[in-house]
């Protein structure tokens, strides 16, 4: 072109090849970008839209322009300086403000575990409030009536309850009732009769002669070796005074008045308990005939031989304790013993008889017989 003269833009692409040699490689020209109409802007860059818009609003540079420019300003540098594109800045623009900005918080799986546990926590007071009971409805005048005499017992079942606690009460009763007979009757008989026959030794060795005995006094000690018994004899057969208290008794008053020991002729007949209270003839049962039995006095030992035996018999057959008893094979007078006591055991329906018939009269100056020596 000669000098003096200007461009046009309009004609910048009739350039002479000398001319695009003088000014040199040219930069390319930036393409035009089309619309999609669905490009994303970030939220942190509100700016980036418009940016976007404006750009693209704006009348792109001609051609010609370009190259009046690029033959106004001199080259600087040898090589292409690309166009940058306008997303790319916007995008760029967006990061760069994202990175100044305080780092971002914890990622989507982050965020719905911190959830779920939160949705927990607040289901657990909830399940708990749904447990607990609902506030009773308060009752009606009549409601409250009838509910109070549905809480009462009924006649029969305030009757079946006194019924129930009295047979408890009963069966506690009898239940200690038969522990006392049993056990405690037989320790406390023990000790009564032990006592019994120390004041019976006791009073022999002072020397003392009572003469005629009194109900319930002591006067001799019988010994049963075979059963291992030995046991105060005392004057009546008193339940009371002589029977409990572990003790045998003699038939001495009355119509039931026996004979003693040392009498020449007639029947000693004595009573004792078969169970409870001492129970010193419980095992009669099983002697034998010629079984000893020694009556022991403070004059002299006195040996009967068991002889025979009633099992059972009435209580009111009192022809059993006779000077010569029915029933036991004696065929005349003679000195006799009888043992007597109750039966079955545990009860006082009938009477079980023991005969025996003496042997032996020793003096006691002369020492104990042979029946408690050996």
């Amino acid at each position: 072109m000669p000098p003096g003269e200007r461009g046009t833009p309009w004609f910048s692409a009739a350039n002479t090849p000398d001319e695009e040699q003088a000014r040199g490689p040219q930069a390319p020209t930036a393409q035009p970008q089309e619309w999609s109409g669905h490009r994303q802007y970030s939220v942190d860059d509100p700016e980036g839209y418009q940016r976007d818009w404006y750009a693209r609003t704006q009348p792109e540079a001609e051609p010609g322009a370009a190259s009046y420019e690029t033959v106004a300003m001199p080259q600087q540098r040898s090589e292409p300086i690309p166009v940058p594109d306008d997303e790319t800045v916007a995008l760029r623009t967006a990061d760069t403000r994202r990175a100044a900005q305080t780092p971002a918080g914890p990622g989507r799986a982050e965020r719905r575990r911190a959830a779920k546990a939160r949705g927990r926590r607040h289901a657990a007071p909830a399940a708990a409030a749904s447990d607990a009971p609902a506030p009773a409805r308060p009752l009606s005048r009549v409601e409250a009536r009838r509910a109070a005499r549905a809480a009462k017992d009924s006649p029969a079942v305030i009757a079946s309850r006194a019924i129930g606690e009295l047979f408890i009460s009963f069966g506690v009763l009898m239940l200690l009732f038969v522990t006392y007979q049993l056990w405690w009757t037989n320790i406390r008989a023990g000790q009564q009769a032990n006592q019994a026959t120390n004041k019976i030794q006791d009073d022999w060795a002072k020397g003392r002669k009572p003469g005629v005995f009194e109900p319930g006094q002591g006067f001799a000690i019988m010994h049963i070796p075979k059963l291992d018994v030995v046991v105060p004899i005392a004057e009546g057969i008193s339940k009371h005074k002589v029977l409990d208290r572990g003790m045998v008794g003699h038939y001495g008053e009355g119509k039931l008045k026996t004979a003693m020991p040392s009498d020449k002729v007639g029947n000693f007949a004595v009573a004792g308990h078969r169970n409870t209270h001492g129970e010193p003839f419980r095992y009669i049962n099983r002697l034998q005939p010629g079984d000893p039995i020694v009556v022991e006095t403070q004059d002299a030992y006195y040996t009967y031989k068991m002889a025979s035996i009633l099992p059972q018999t009435s209580p009111s057959n009192v022809s059993v304790i006779a000077p010569v008893p029915e029933g036991s094979g004696f065929g005349g007078p003679g000195r006799y013993i009888t043992l007597t006591t109750c039966t079955p055991e545990f009860t006082s329906t009938y009477r079980m008889i023991v005969w025996g018939k003496m042997v032996d009269e020793r003096p006691r100056s002369k020492g104990k017989p042979d029946a408690l020596v050996g």
